[in-house]
């Protein structure tokens, strides 16, 4: 088990069985501070008497500096979510807006420059490429945003942070599942996005470890991004600054 660092050890409380929780903390909301606005959300697939209405009118607001968490049965639509909010698909219908821009509006060049400026991402799956090391993987959305050696730097204190630098140099297949997407938590902040959508990112990890990631986008936010994630965790649900439930297509608080 990687040693804790300090500012985290002070971040964490001790329960009453001696394990280290990540403490929710409070946020000031100003006026005109929303950063993610969605209006009437839509999505459905297949075909006929086989579509599925996953999302039906959702909506949803999140401002600068907020970490939100979005629950959920499974197959509820938490995953189609992320990726209507980062770009990755498109509604059917409804308003997405991000930092100012309405980006179901843009055309696929425009989607790529958004997600590589202003967005992070972290999926159940971790799409680490194999070829590349672990270090390699992290720096590798930097270099396609043409920032690469602005952002070495802090690429190295992230896999410091998150235990990672003994292994940077090595490949995702010599890496286990928990140290994968603690890569994969590194990679969604080396360009500093104003916005990071993790799908489970404390999934594969052991209670210490995904207290180290839920620290480390907790703490993220404190420079004003945002970090709404879909989670299962209740360790990440206790300290967001709000909950949302995702049912029969809507967001509930």
């Amino acid at each position: 088990m990687e040693r804790l660092d300090g500012g985290l050890r002070a971040l964490l409380r001790v329960g009453p069985l001696g394990r280290r929780r990540p403490q929710k903390r409070p946020i000031l909301i100003g006026v005109g501070s929303v950063l993610v606005r969605a209006r009437g959300l839509a999505k459905a697939f297949g075909q006929g008497q086989a579509r599925v209405r996953v999302l039906d009118g959702a909506e949803l607001e999140v401002v600068r500096g907020e970490f939100v968490a979005v629950v959920g049965r499974s197959g509820s639509g938490k995953s189609t979510l992320l990726h209507l909010l980062g770009g990755l698909d498109r509604p059917d219908a409804g308003e997405i807006e991000l930092d100012g821009v309405r980006i179901e509006r843009l055309d696929e060049r425009g989607l790529t420059a958004v997600r590589r400026r202003k967005i992070g991402f972290v999926f159940q799956a971790f799409h680490l490429l194999p070829e590349l090391t672990g270090a390699e993987n992290v720096l590798l959305p930097a270099r396609l945003a043409r920032d690469g050696v602005e952002a070495a730097p802090r690429a190295g204190e992230l896999l410091e942070r998150l235990g990672l630098a003994r292994i940077a140099s090595r490949f995702p297949t010599e890496l286990s599942g928990g140290e994968q997407q603690r890569l994969a938590i590194a990679r969604a902040l080396v360009n500093d996005p104003l916005l990071v959508l993790a799908d489970e990112p404390t999934g594969n990890l052991d209670e210490e470890s995904g207290a180290a990631v839920l620290h480390l986008l907790r703490c993220s936010t404190d420079s004003g991004r945002s970090v709404l994630l879909v989670t299962h965790d209740r360790a990440a649900t206790g300290i967001a600054d709000r909950v949302f439930r995702l049912e029969a297509g809507r967001l509930v608080e």
